[in-house]
């Protein structure tokens, strides 16, 4: 978490919300890495989950990352855990909650939802605190 939290500063050149996350195989070895770049790229698509599966995805040379863990500042939007759950992702790692986006236990859950074809196990709320004071930090300096 500490290794996403420094990619979604990264974020901060561009002025998009800074959320960071990676992907790790099976084996532990880091895939791939991005933060938010719907600014840079005026991609309304660009969030750090769907660039890092992007990515993880040209790397593997496949579309299933089963085996694999997804780590990720923040709690991701129906988006993002739609595309977890069509990428076979096996875990999910997030810092921060979202009550009012978040699909993996706040506002939905995604995730873990029985009528899809693929369940992603979750775990929330890592360095929460700190993941919570980017995004409180990035808002803050926007009013």
């Amino acid at each position: 978490m500490r290794t996403a939290l420094t990619v979604a500063g990264r974020a901060a050149s561009t002025g998009d919300v800074p959320i960071g996350a990676l992907l790790v195989d099976a084996e532990g070895n880091r895939v791939a890495a991005a933060c938010n770049a719907r600014e840079a790229t005026a991609d309304p698509t660009a969030h750090a989950e769907i660039l890092v599966l992007r990515a993880a995805a040209e790397v593997a040379g496949t579309w299933n990352l089963s085996g694999s863990t997804l780590v990720v500042t923040a709690e991701p939007c129906t988006m993002c855990a739609g595309a977890m759950v069509l990428a076979r992702i096996s875990v999910v790692v997030f810092g921060c909650w979202e009550p009012k986006t978040g699909a993996a236990g706040s506002l939905w859950d995604v995730l873990r939802d029985r009528r899809l074809t693929h369940r992603v196990e979750v775990r929330g709320g890592v360095l929460a605190p700190e993941c919570a004071a980017l995004l409180v930090d990035f808002f803050a300096g926007r009013r």
